[in-house]
């Protein structure tokens, strides 16, 4: 496993794609409403970033082995759909829960971040979901700094989601990032603390755990894309880009609108 460290030059030539993915999110809150298709809220969030933000959106045809060119600029997750959702025509209806996320480019360099947003008044249980998940998010990066072992991540997530009752989907996971969309290390959201690899100044992953109402088991729609749990329960994700600092972690897709750290988790800046 090579874990790319990046100088601190090369992280602000990073720190741009990051903190434009996060205002894609705030630019797009207004439009999640009833009434609205995904479809809609790709093609908005595509014009946004093409033609004011002036990079490229990551996940269009980004194809990786064994899968399709992804069709959409986008990924749009609607309540039981757990990632990768494909935008369509389906409108969004009061009560649904959706995961918006983002990937741009900027100058070569990625920022990848995802949200959950809650289309008018969802049930209790969907809002638990998406605030536990949200604390999951917090909680992990809650984990990172200068010789941690990257293991303590999934570790901590997998403990706050299973003491509130949700399942922690294994198959996917967080993702070294940089000038490549996907690099090493693979962030797991369970496990073992003392398990992988030191954590060390430079390193740049997303933490964006996957976080299930029901059983972790999931399975793959026709389209190739869209990942669903079996079970059918709702699912719930979130995410962020995060750099390893010489003293903690720095937050790099934190915009203005983005809910912030739980008041109850400590950060090491």
């Amino acid at each position: 496993m090579t874990i790319s460290i990046k100088t601190s030059a090369e992280i602000e030539e990073m720190r741009p794609a990051c903190r434009l993915a996060g205002e894609v999110l705030d630019y797009i809150e207004p439009f999640v409403k009833p009434g609205i298709t995904t479809e809609e809220l790709d093609r908005l969030c595509h014009l946004y970033m093409v033609d004011v933000q002036g990079c490229i959106p990551a996940p269009l045809n980004y194809a990786p082995p064994g899968y399709q060119p992804y069709p959409k600029s986008i990924c749009a997750s609607i309540n039981h759909q757990v990632c990768h959702g494909v935008p369509n025509d389906r409108l969004l209806k009061k009560s649904d829960i959706v995961n918006l996320d983002i990937t741009t480019i900027k100058n070569g360099w990625h920022g990848d971040t995802s949200r959950m947003f809650i289309v008018g008044e969802a049930s209790i249980l969907a809002k638990r979901l998406a605030r536990v998940t949200h604390e999951c998010l917090w909680i992990g990066i809650s984990q990172v700094r200068p010789g941690a072992r990257l293991g303590a991540i999934g570790s901590a997530i997998q403990r706050h989601a299973e003491a509130n009752g949700f399942s922690v989907v294994r198959e996917f996971c967080g993702h070294g990032i940089g000038r490549n969309f996907h690099e090493e290390p693979q962030v797991l959201h369970y496990g073992k603390a003392n398990e992988g690899p030191i954590l060390e100044p430079g390193m740049t992953f997303t933490i964006e755990p996957m976080i299930n109402a029901g059983k972790a088991a999931i399975s793959e729609l026709s389209d190739g894309w869209t990942i669903v749990t079996k079970d059918r329960s709702l699912s719930a994700q979130w995410e962020h880009t995060v750099y390893v600092t010489a003293t903690g972690v720095e937050v790099l897709t934190l915009s203005s609108g983005a809910p912030p750290c739980p008041d109850s988790i400590r950060i090491q800046a």
